[in-house]
């Protein structure tokens, strides 16, 4: 997969620096503007460059994780940072919420599993114990 998204992207950089070639070698010249060949190679090269930094860049965006958005939540995990008694606050990734016991108060460190939601509030219940 990833060897042809490579040869993809090679030939679609390629076909495009063909068509700017010939339209500064037989184009331009038709409207009276001239472009020496040292300028249209080194045009040709900020062009392939710029090419290899975006594709590198825009695979290592597709290579990361999606991001859990808020209506996501329900099954992730966490570890609690305040007590919940029955209300305290839990650490998702980097990210800190607010949170309620769905049973009885949860320790701190202890891991959690999102149940529900109720408007900014994750509601959890202890990691490893039945929803039922």
């Amino acid at each position: 997969m990833k060897k042809s998204r490579l040869a993809l992207a090679i030939f679609a950089t390629l076909g495009e620096e063909v068509a700017l070639a010939l339209f500064i070698l037989l184009g331009l010249p038709r409207l009276g503007v001239k472009i020496p060949l040292g300028g249209l190679i080194a045009m040709m090269a900020g062009l392939a460059a710029y090419g290899v930094v975006s594709f590198r860049l825009g695979s290592r965006a597709l290579k990361k994780k999606p991001v859990t958005g808020f209506t996501d939540m329900v099954g992730i995990s966490g570890i609690v940072i305040e007590s919940l008694a029955p209300k305290g606050v839990i650490k998702i990734g980097s990210e800190l919420w607010e949170a309620e016991s769905a049973e009885h108060p949860i320790s701190v460190g202890e891991e959690v599993i999102v149940v529900e939601r109720n408007g900014l509030k994750l509601i959890v219940r202890k990691s490893g114990t039945d929803s039922g």
